[in-house]
């Protein structure tokens, strides 16, 4: 009998545990969170700094995921990634990537509006910042010009005045020069600086430039003979506006010592890259 049980006493051992190995309840398979692998390509963005991808990332999982806390998780952690972005645009001087970055981190957290006071009150300090340097840029040019407009206005002034002296002057000299005695004229008078022949003579007035008066005058006074002498139209070409009523003040008293009753013909012409001349046309032919 002991034999018999020792001998079947394995047997059923192994019996028993082959049973209990049968009777032991299979691990269900647990499902796998299919959203993991986005959230992670999200992260990765987020830690890459490209807002952008991160940003569309989410937006795509967001219809998904609806009621996941990790959606509101990422929006926060993407919204104050676009904040720093809008602060280190704002110290750089950068107002549009700051406003940009701004209007994201707003849009991915409209329910906490106190997140984006900080970064909003520094946009719109620097906005007017920008504004107020503008208007003084705007104040300081209208400044300069009217200043410009000032200075061109006393010189305008300044050249006026030394025309009226100088004519002034001329007038003097008409009245302390003795009148001269007429001079009969020639059968066939003679020019000084024209040539009757033709038309129109070009006579230079170099010394003008080189504010040369007395060879101004002694030219002056051949002209005055020729112009009395041949009738002539004279047409002053001067450089400068002032010079004309010096030219034709001197030009005058010398006509008028010659013969009190004429009275000449002068017009002026504004020549800038022109040597000051006369150009002399006669109408009673030699």
């Amino acid at each position: 009998m002991k034999q018999f049980a020792s001998r079947y006493l394995p047997v059923m051992a192994i019996s028993l545990l082959l049973a209990a190995c049968q009777s032991t309840p299979k691990v269900a398979n647990l499902p796998t969170d299919e959203l993991i692998t986005a959230f992670r390509q999200v992260e990765q963005s987020l830690n890459a700094g490209q807002l952008s991808s991160a940003e569309s990332q989410l937006a795509a999982i967001a219809p998904r995921a609806q009621g996941d806390t990790r959606v509101e998780q990422y929006q926060r952690q993407l919204a104050d990634a676009y904040l720093q972005q809008g602060q280190s645009a704002l110290q750089q001087g950068d107002l549009d990537t700051a406003t940009k970055a701004l209007s994201h981190a707003r849009s991915l957290m409209p329910q906490a509006p106190a997140l984006t006071n900080g970064l909003d009150s520094s946009i719109a300090q620097a906005r007017a910042a920008e504004l107020n340097a503008a208007d003084q840029a705007r104040a300081r040019a209208a400044a300069q010009l009217a200043a410009k407009d000032a200075a061109e206005k006393t010189e305008l002034a300044r050249q006026q005045r030394l025309a009226a002296e100088r004519q002034n002057k001329a007038s003097q000299e008409i009245t302390a020069v003795a009148p001269v005695t007429p001079v009969e004229a020639p059968a066939k008078p003679s020019a000084r600086v024209i040539n009757p022949a033709a038309s129109s003579s070009a006579i230079p007035m170099p010394m003008l430039d080189n504010q040369d008066n007395e060879r101004l005058r002694s030219l002056l006074d051949a002209v005055a003979v020729d112009v009395v002498t041949f009738d002539c139209d004279v047409r002053i070409e001067v450089r400068q506006n002032k010079d004309y009523p010096w030219v034709a003040s001197l030009l005058l008293a010398r006509i008028k010592r010659l013969d009190p009753s004429y009275s000449p013909r002068l017009s002026q012409a504004l020549k800038l890259e022109q040597v000051p001349r006369l150009l002399l046309t006669p109408q009673a032919k030699g």
